[in-house]
């Protein structure tokens, strides 16, 4: 009897150039928007071995994704994208958020801190090996995937970015929470303003 050896993944490892502590510290809630902002990356698998990689970032006020990205990489662009895309939308006078994340590669470089501290905003990161630091946006992964992604089976990118397109615009604007008093994410917010 014989047995096959598995292949060994080989991971890169890099090291940290700049780390913070946890500022947020599990307080998922935010008295406003804009003062709160949790981000991470997620997979997602189409074709018969593809994969594509969800970059986003919610606002712990109303639960609204605020910005994202797909890619074909999990990569520091992907990550820069969503933040651009996230900051391009705040009152410079007004908006610093918090800005919450695992510590990723991406989260953890020069490039990421530079931004961040261009927008005149904290940076929050969680624990190692604490996934519950980051929850609401692990939340969301879940909800993504159990209401849209695993309903279905995508053979091209395109498929895919499209019904991510969908879901998103959904949940913003149509999906009612019972956290947020039976209200959407989008109605949530304009009450505020």
């Amino acid at each position: 009897m014989c047995s096959i050896r598995k292949k060994r993944k080989r991971y890169k490892h890099s090291n940290p150039q700049h780390v913070t502590e946890n500022v947020l510290n599990r307080e998922f809630t935010a008295k406003k928007t804009n003062e709160k902002w949790v981000t991470d990356v997620t997979e997602f698998k189409y074709g018969s071995s593809k994969k594509a990689y969800l970059s986003a970032i919610l606002d712990l006020y109303d639960g609204s994704i605020v910005s994202y990205v797909l890619g074909h990489s999990n990569n520091s662009d992907l990550v820069f994208k969503t933040l651009d895309q996230a900051t391009a939308l705040l009152d410079g006078d007004q908006d610093h958020p918090l800005i919450h994340s695992d510590r990723g590669f991406q989260y953890t470089s020069h490039g990421f801190k530079r931004r961040i501290d261009a927008a005149g905003m904290v940076q929050s990161m969680s624990r190692v090996g604490r996934y519950i630091d980051n929850g609401s946006m692990e939340s969301f992964w879940g909800t993504l995937k159990c209401e849209k992604y695993y309903l279905h089976k995508y053979e091209t990118f395109e498929e895919l970015s499209v019904a991510i397109d969908e879901y998103i615009q959904f949940y913003n604007h149509d999906r009612y929470q019972k956290r947020l008093n039976g209200l959407i994410p989008m109605e949530y917010r304009a009450k505020a303003a």
